[in-house]
């Protein structure tokens, strides 16, 4: 069994997430830009990852705070899904990738960082996108910043007509 160490996302393990939920409070903020929202719907958003497991790493989350896709009603899954469609639309054009892992993570022993308020992972992947940096050096390398990628997809964000 090959194993995969991602050490990068201890910071993001220890950080103190016992305050508000992100995805209830963020939206709200009305600084969608610093918050790297992209698109927000009538029933979900679309927001960067900021701890990305790679450049692109987005989440389509719904707006109502709730634990399960179980939970959601009809216009939200479809919406969900929805969106989770377009971003792979817009990730192919804009970042070329030559894949995804898309999915939940529904609980903490799933590895849920947030697992009262679901949100699906849209993660490009390219061949061999993966290397011996987070190994040796403890460090995960992007090829563009947050706010690069951020500027990058917003106006394909935009155009999302639903």
């Amino acid at each position: 069994m090959k194993q995969i160490w991602a050490p990068w996302r201890m910071e993001y393990i220890k950080k103190d997430k016992s305050s508000d939920c992100i995805f209830c409070s963020l939206p709200k903020a009305g600084d969608d830009k610093n918050n790297f929202i992209l698109f927000k719907g009538r029933y979900c958003f679309i927001i960067m990852n900021i701890y990305p497991y790679n450049t692109g790493h987005l989440m389509v989350v719904p707006c109502r705070h709730c634990a399960c896709i179980t939970d959601l009603d009809t216009g939200e899954s479809l919406e969900l899904n929805e969106l989770t469609k377009k971003s792979i639309q817009i990730l192919r054009k804009v970042n070329t990738p030559e894949g995804f892992n898309v999915g939940f993570n529904l609980g903490k022993s799933a590895g849920a960082g947030y697992d009262e308020h679901i949100h699906n992972h849209i993660v490009p992947r390219w061949t061999g996108d993966t290397n011996f940096m987070p190994v040796l050096a403890d460090i995960k390398i992007h090829p563009e910043s947050l706010q690069q990628s951020y500027e990058k997809l917003v106006p394909h964000f935009n155009k999302i007509i639903l």
